[in-house]
């Protein structure tokens, strides 16, 4: 530039940036085409459920009932070719699992029926016991006692049962023929001694049980499978702690525990009580 020349003119342009076209939207379509391809997602999940078999389809259903429990039914069920779980392999074993509150829906409309039908037994053959029929935290408690000073289930120091007793367990198994769950048999004794050392109340109880067993299973409805335990408690758990030689400490206990996992599932042919489940006025039959 030479000194005392004309002003020299200075230009400058500005630029205005460019914008792409997530700046001039926001990227609001992305949500939207998210939305759209989730929904198409669920509309195809849907119609491949309804195009399942049955079986599947309980499947499916036992796992949102009970995820847990069907996990557990996984791992007892065998693996497949390949190490993976298959249908197939495990067949009906996954049928639905019932939780702990669907159970002790079923334990009381069982403890309504049972009482109902012990209740006319003791007014048509004659049952002279005291009864009770409770859902407990451990399940569904059945106890046929004696009542004063009469052997009403057992003649004294014996294991063969009244004609009256067979009759009752016999309407007991027909009610737990619909449920699922295993049946624990219990006997007890009161405090009175018996026996000599070879065969006492401990054995008494536990053939008392045993009896008791034999007598559900001669039901035709009960399968020996239904078996858990048959337990013989002597004096050891007695109804009135405070009077060890009150009579109703010689019972007969028939106990529906809850189950968990693969434990329990439906058994085959066999429904639950229909509508809704009646509740149990727990405690002794009058």
């Amino acid at each position: 530039m030479s000194i005392g020349g004309p002003p020299r003119r200075i230009i400058v342009v500005r630029k205005k940036a460019g914008h792409d076209d997530d700046e001039r939207h926001g990227g609001s379509w992305k949500v939207a085409y998210a939305d759209f391809v989730t929904a198409m997602m669920a509309f195809f999940l849907v119609l491949w459920i309804l195009g399942m078999e049955p079986e599947v389809k309980d499947l499916v259903q036992g796992y949102f009932s009970n995820p847990v429990g069907y996990r557990q039914a996984l791992a007892v069920g065998g693996e497949s070719s390949g190490g993976a779980v298959g249908v197939t392999t495990l067949g009906m074993r996954h049928s639905p699992v019932y939780s702990v509150e669907e159970q002790r829906s079923f334990f009381e409309a069982a403890a309504t029926n049972v009482a109902a039908r012990l209740q006319e037994a003791r007014a048509l053959a004659g049952l002279n016991a005291e009864i009770e029929v409770v859902v407990t935290e451990q399940g569904l408690r059945i106890e046929l006692m004696d009542t004063g000073s009469r052997e009403s289930l057992f003649p004294s120091g014996s294991a063969v049962l009244r004609a009256e007793l067979r009759g009752a367990l016999l309407l007991i198994a027909g009610e737990l023929r619909a449920l699922p769950n295993g049946i624990v048999v219990e006997g007890h004794t009161d405090a009175r001694p018996f026996g000599n050392g070879t065969y006492s109340n401990w054995e008494l109880s536990v053939d008392r049980a045993n009896a008791a067993r034999r007598a559900l299973l001669q039901s035709g409805v009960i399968g020996e499978g239904r078996i858990l335990e048959v337990r013989g408690h002597a004096t050891r758990t007695p109804r009135v702690p405070d009077d060890l030689l009150d009579p109703t400490n010689r019972r007969i206990s028939i106990l529906v525990p809850f189950a968990e996992g693969p434990d329990l599932r439906p058994l085959t042919g066999i429904g639950i009580f229909p509508g809704s489940p009646a509740t149990a006025g727990g405690g002794p039959i009058p």
